[in-house]
């Protein structure tokens, strides 16, 4: 992966974030505020043929009805996750979209594997899933907080892998996102927060705590996606710091990987040469 602005063009978008099997991510060293030598006016059109093109494909993937897409989001605090969804879902019939947010596990979802809460919302054929947050806030969160014993996060890895060569080999296409913002548009996101009335409700003390642990969140990142990014299933590191790229950038990537499914109409019915409609 190398994000910088001499990769230009949307072309190269894909190649140039995507994170390779096994390859060692640092993120104090990926900027991410890059936009890859684009300006915001033409983003904004760039943008606007993508989601049409989004569009299209969804509805054809959703008439052929034998595969599916699954969005995997992920970011620390306002990374712009949801913001993604809206942009990036707004292009999608709803009747063929599902968004999923993974909060903390109820009893029930604890009761058993850590897997078995997120494989039920996995898309099925002819749907494009959206998670927000997933199955890696058991290697992510779980580690950070040292909610169970290292053996245990670390042997995720592995189910990790193996549970997403389950769905690709049974027709899920997966794209990983990592939404990534430094810490100083962080202060930044939060600081505005507090400041308008209207988004208190996106505010807690809390997210101050977790703000003072973003060294060890960076390292289970670095971690993840070194571990779990394969041909399968790759993650791509998206740099978030402006909104507007953020969205160019994961429509983009999310346009090309379905596109190469190549989603068709399927034939039509025989229907009587002269059939009229009264």
């Amino acid at each position: 992966m190398q994000p910088t602005d001499e990769a230009g063009g949307l072309d190269t978008l894909r190649e140039a974030l995507r994170v390779e099997p096994g390859e060692r991510i640092d993120l104090s060293r990926t900027d991410a505020g890059t936009t890859f030598g684009f300006k915001r006016p033409a983003a904004a059109k760039a943008l606007k043929r993508e989601l049409e093109e989004l569009a299209e494909l969804q509805d054809r993937l959703w008439a052929e009805a034998k595969r599916a897409v699954l969005v995997v989001l992920q970011g620390i605090d306002t990374s712009g996750k949801d913001g993604a969804i809206r942009t990036v879902a707004g292009a999608f019939n709803p009747q063929g979209c599902v968004v999923s947010s993974f909060k903390v596990p109820t009893p029930d979802e604890l009761a058993h594997d850590f897997l078995w809460r997120v494989h039920r919302r996995v898309p099925g054929k002819g749907l494009i899933g959206i998670f927000n947050r997933s199955h890696y806030e058991d290697v992510l969160v779980v580690r950070v907080h040292s909610l169970v014993p290292e053996d245990v996060w670390r042997a995720r890895y592995a189910q990790i892998r193996d549970f997403e060569r389950l769905l690709a080999d049974t027709g899920t296409t997966i794209v990983k996102f990592f939404l990534h913002i430094d810490r100083e548009e962080q202060r930044e996101r939060l600081q505005a927060r507090y400041d308008d009335p209207k988004k208190h409700w996106k505010f807690a003390l809390r997210d101050l705590e977790e703000r003072k642990l973003w060294d060890d969140y960076t390292a289970a990142y670095e971690d993840a996606l070194r571990e779990t990014s394969t041909a399968d299933a790759p993650w791509y590191v998206i740099p978030a710091d402006r909104k507007w790229f953020r969205n160019l950038a994961v429509a983009r990537i999310l346009a090309e990987t379905i596109d190469e499914l190549k989603p068709d109409y399927p034939p039509a019915p025989e229907l009587p040469a002269d059939l009229v409609i009264t």
